[in-house]
């Protein structure tokens, strides 16, 4: 990014379930993100099955096409075939940040992440009694919430950017059947990103949701999942962009629009 930039691009995308045969697929995803962004952010199912050989492939092909930093989480496709420790450490060889619990800064901006997990929301959210699998439940979607947390806690930036995979909020899922909703995402999600004041937060797994959200706490919430791109925005490849002001100058720093992200036109 060149120094005098005042402006940080983010490009987001998640659910592109590559597989064996996807190879090519990703060539104008790569090309339209090397020239409008600065950062990729990647909101899980990157693969299909949770092979490696998936992740290979999609590394290969990627790393020819993007050189930006990239960041990103897993989703519940990253575990399907039992290879996820295999699928991750290729991912993190290719040059992509995994997060999950962590933290990590980029051109000025914090960006924390988790996979998250299901149970619902408001509440209709699922509560720990009963069966202890029904408890088992529960209590994970609790731990991705309190690692969501451990990692915003870290961040010092201006800026602070959650990824996850499931839905934070019900907004960006409505549009799934109402009977799945439970099982794309938790608002036990949603408390930290309000408590520590989150610029913006990505997502995606609901295929079929809605492709803007925001928490009670008015944080922007953006469903980055292909299929709900493609449909939303059939113009232009399926990739999210976010415009962040970075400036330093005390005029900016003190208006209010200045911490907020714009984004940017297809």
């Amino acid at each position: 990014m060149p120094s005098n930039r005042q402006t940080v691009r983010l490009a987001a995308i998640g659910d592109l379930h590559y597989t064996l045969s996807s190879q090519g697929m990703l060539q104008t995803i790569c090309a339209y993100v090397s020239e409008n962004a600065d950062i990729l952010l990647l909101c899980g199912d990157i693969v299909d099955y949770g092979r490696a050989e998936e992740a290979r492939l999609f590394v290969k092909e990627l790393n020819a096409g993007v050189k930006i930093p990239i960041l990103g989480v897993l989703g519940n496709h990253e575990y399907e075939a039992g290879q996820v420790h295999e699928v991750q450490h290729i991912f993190s060889d290719a040059g992509i940040i995994l997060l999950d619990g962590d933290a990590h800064e980029i051109h000025g901006i914090g960006f924390a992440g988790v996979k998250g997990f299901a149970g619902g929301f408001g509440e209709h959210a699922l509560q720990a009694w009963g069966e202890s699998t029904l408890k088992q439940f529960v209590h994970e979607a609790v731990d991705e919430s309190l690692k969501l947390e451990s990692a915003l806690a870290k961040l010092r930036t201006r800026h602070r950017i959650a990824l996850l995979h499931y839905a934070p909020v019900r907004a960006t899922v409505e549009g799934e059947p109402v009977e799945i909703y439970p099982f794309l995402g938790s608002s036990r999600l949603e408390e930290p990103l309000n408590r520590y004041s989150v610029t913006a937060v990505f997502h995606g797994h609901a295929h079929r949701g809605h492709p803007t959200g925001k928490t009670s706490g008015n944080i922007p919430v953006y469903n980055v999942a292909v299929p709900l791109l493609r449909r939303a925005f059939p113009d232009r490849p399926p990739v999210r962009l976010i415009e962040l002001p970075v400036g330093d100058s005390a005029e900016s720093a003190h208006q209010p629009s200045a911490h907020k992200p714009h984004p940017v036109p297809g």
